[in-house]
């Protein structure tokens, strides 16, 4: 039977149809932690469903800021290739990776510092913008380093663009729900049977289980531009769908936005690309990326087909060395 713990539901479509696939090893041993004396005993054993809700992790990056920083830049309100620091409060000074380009953020092109410790920061008297901006840089512009901390910066950049109308939640909840998005969301959520739980990161300790798993974006309240977005395969699904649609039509800002982020802006190693926010591959063909947590969207734009697919392979601790690319 397919369960939360762990577990794995995959979509895909091609034109005219769609399928749901969820699939699991065999249920986990609830922990001492998540034992019957837990008011949450056994909740964690319950089968997945395409309506599971997943910490989908670095999924953050291409579900919640790479499309609203294209709102931004068709709302005017953004330059590609402008620097970061001119689109936050006033840092006075040299601020060497404030000099870095949107574009180069997007692209993970930066040279900022690849190491992301926000704990660092704890008892700072500067606002966090101020201390990334004045962070020095370890690599020349324009070398491709994936890091999460240019899509932290991106994620501070965008409720300051509406004059701070609005959080970085409450503007992804709106995109959101114009999709139709309706399970998606900032966490953290509720510790609850439609939820996947993920690590266990001390033996004996509750295991983190509604709470986003990325420490960087705990530290932000969970609220980020590069992880702490939970969403479901339907809900990613229906994105998805939603992007190939407007890639088709190439007509509005999102269409125009994924064409021009399908465009190769450095090589990450033969055969591979990146775009905006998005790894490209078969020649620019495919656009996909990839969640910390066990999550992964593929774009083939051309031939009109999605793949989505939610695990939580962090279940039993970090999952790098025992998964494999899907290309």
């Amino acid at each position: 039977m397919p369960t939360t713990s762990p577990s794995c539901t995959t979509r895909y479509a091609r034109p005219s149809r769609t399928r749901s696939h969820p699939a699991a090893s065999s249920s986990a041993a609830p922990s001492a932690a998540d034992s019957t004396s837990s008011p949450w005993a056994g909740l964690d054993q319950a089968p997945a469903t395409e309506r599971t809700r997943y910490d989908i992790a670095s999924l953050t990056k291409v579900v919640a800021t790479w499309p609203l920083i294209g709102r931004a830049l068709d709302d005017g309100l953004l330059e590609l290739d402008a620097p970061v620091r001119d689109f936050l409060p006033t840092i006075f000074g040299e601020a060497a990776s404030g000099q870095a380009t949107i574009r180069q953020l997007l692209a993970h092109t930066s040279g900022l510092r690849a190491a992301t410790r926000l704990d660092h920061y704890r008892g700072a008297d500067a606002p966090l913008h101020e201390l990334l901006c004045r962070e020095p840089l370890d690599d020349e512009p324009g070398t491709h380093r994936y890091i999460n901390r240019g899509y932290i910066l991106l994620g501070l950049v965008l409720p300051y663009l509406y004059n701070d109308r609005q959080r970085l939640d409450q503007l992804a909840d709106d995109l959101w729900r114009s999709v139709g998005m309706g399970s998606t969301c900032y966490g953290p959520v509720a510790r609850e049977a439609g939820v996947a739980p993920t690590e266990q990161r001390i033996n004996g300790a509750p295991r983190i289980w509604g709470g986003v798993h990325d420490d960087n974006a705990a530290l932000l309240g969970g609220i980020a531009g590069h992880a702490g977005v939970f969403s479901t395969p339907t809900d990613l699904a229906r994105y998805g769908a939603h992007l190939l649609t407007a890639y088709s039509r190439d007509r509005d800002g999102l269409g125009q936005w994924l064409h021009a982020s399908m465009v190769p802006q450095v090589e990450i190693e033969p055969g591979l690309e990146r775009g905006l926010a998005w790894v490209l591959a078969h020649g620019g063909r495919v656009a996909y990326h990839h969640g910390w947590t066990g999550t992964s969207l593929y774009l083939a734009p051309e031939l009109g087909r999605y793949l989505v697919i939610c695990t939580n392979a962090v279940y039993y601790g970090p999952a790098r060395g025992r998964l494999g690319p899907v290309l």
